[in-house]
């Protein structure tokens, strides 16, 4: 991405002949949403003069809204190469500040922001990765989504099995040529499901990154006649979508993850960074997974990141320490799936690390690579994240170090809406209890 001020955006924006900026934010749900303003207006955008009322942050619409700001990112000043060139549409992401220029309590991004700098006074710089996982689905003749593949491919299988390997290369050309930087993309082991690598960047940077991608990846998929969906579960029979979030801690531009002298070569850092992941599991989880649809995911299987544990190999761990070492040394949080806000996961996950560093907490040993599948129910009864939605709330409702990462503001909103949805869902009656009752009662 670019590092340009204000002016440069200015510039940058006549001589590409935009007429339309994009003010993208991301609500307290990790949906993005924008204001589209002409290019008239940027120099008053740039001043952060942009406002409108808080509810779109918030996710719903209730009695006491406020006025909330726009302000943009100079260095997300980027281009959308899928439009026309003359007219062209660009956009800047923006952070949400109230009226006397201090963050807005539901903006995600601020909050993330915020406890970056938490770590930074402790020394610390967190690095991501991410692994985003998504399904292409075909659509009916009036655009609506179906949950029928475009594909009956595999792990890495190759056209003509995979059919949407022309879509995935769009998606990377468009994303690149937006200045992502894209490590790998494959076919996934579901029929329909793919997976696209961004390299690591600052957890800011990334947390932007992955709100874009979906996006992009949506956009892209719909000019190839497909629907791209990052629902968690959409399938039942199949495996469902992961985010997948390699990180790193450095410090004076060293991986402090890392020590050579370790019997594994896992810093004391990595391993308290890794028991506080683990000592605040569900909470995590309540961030981390926030659908209902969910838990449908993380259920017992041999692939789903099940167990607040840690291993090397064992994918049922939600913590899964790779083999790598030296500067690439690295731990992979499994459980987050591509429907939660990337800026609240990073915020809570940051927090539970460092407070497993500043309380020195010490690693329990890692899952056994061979926990036979059978004996897998048994494990998650002593050590299984949370089974759904409702269970994961209350473990947030009660952990003060992921209350205290995500603000009081966005901690007792997201509660509130989510026990709605809870509570909503638990008043439907669903078509599978029409199957197996009605007939028989």
């Amino acid at each position: 991405m670019g590092t340009f001020t204000k002016q440069e955006v200015i510039e940058k924006a006549e001589e590409h002949n935009v007429k339309f900026i994009r003010l993208q934010f991301t609500n307290m749900f990790g949906a993005l949403k924008n204001i589209a303003i002409t290019v008239d207006e940027l120099p008053r955008a740039l001043e952060g003069q942009i406002s409108f009322d808080s509810s779109v942050i918030e996710g719903f619409v209730g009695r006491l809204e406020s006025d909330i700001l726009l302000s943009p990112d100079p260095s997300s000043f980027v281009i959308f190469p899928w439009r026309p060139r003359e007219g062209a549409v660009a956009r800047l992401t923006c952070d949400v500040l109230n009226p006397d220029g201090t963050p807005f309590g539901a903006c995600s991004r601020s909050n993330l922001k915020k406890n970056l700098a938490v770590a930074e006074q402790m020394g610390f710089q967190l690095q991501v990765g991410a692994e985003i996982e998504f399904f292409l689905f075909q659509t009916e003749e009036a655009g609506k989504p179906t949950v029928t593949t475009h594909d009956q491919a595999g792990y890495c299988d190759l056209t003509p099995v995979d059919m949407g390997e022309n879509a995935r290369r769009d998606m990377v050309l468009t994303l690149q040529e937006m200045g992502f930087d894209v490590s790998s993309s494959h076919h996934e082991i579901a029929p329909g499901q793919h997976e696209i690598f961004l390299k690591d960047d600052d957890a800011l940077a990334m947390a932007d990154s992955i709100t874009t991608f979906k996006f992009v990846v949506r956009t892209i998929a719909q000019r190839h006649g497909l629907h791209a969906t990052f629902m968690p579960k959409p399938v039942a029979t199949v495996n469902g979508s992961g985010l997948h979030l390699q990180l790193s801690l450095w410090q004076n531009d060293k991986n402090v993850f890392y020590q050579q002298s370790a019997k594994d070569g896992l810093s004391k850092v990595a391993r308290q960074f890794i028991a506080g992941l683990i000592d605040h599991a569900g909470a995590l989880t309540a961030v981390a997974n926030p659908l209902i649809n969910s838990y449908k995911r993380i259920s017992a299987n041999d692939l789903a990141p099940v167990l607040a544990g840690w291993s090397q190999i064992n994918r049922s761990a939600m913590i899964r320490v790779p083999a790598w070492r030296g500067a690439d040394t690295r731990v992979i949080l499994r459980s987050p799936d591509p429907a939660s806000n990337p800026y609240l996961v990073m915020s809570s996950t940051l927090q539970s690390g460092l407070d497993g560093i500043k309380r020195k907490l010490s690693l329990p040993e890692p899952l056994s690579e061979d926990i036979p599948s059978w004996e897998i129910k048994n494990i998650i009864r002593k050590m299984g994240l949370p089974r759904n939605l409702e269970s994961a709330l209350k473990t947030l409702a009660t952990d003060d170090v992921v209350m205290q990462a995500l603000g009081k503001h966005i901690h007792g909103r997201y509660l509130d809406s989510k026990e709605i949805e809870c509570e909503n869902f638990q008043n439907h009656v669903h078509q599978w209890e029409l199957d197996e009752y009605l007939r028989n009662y």
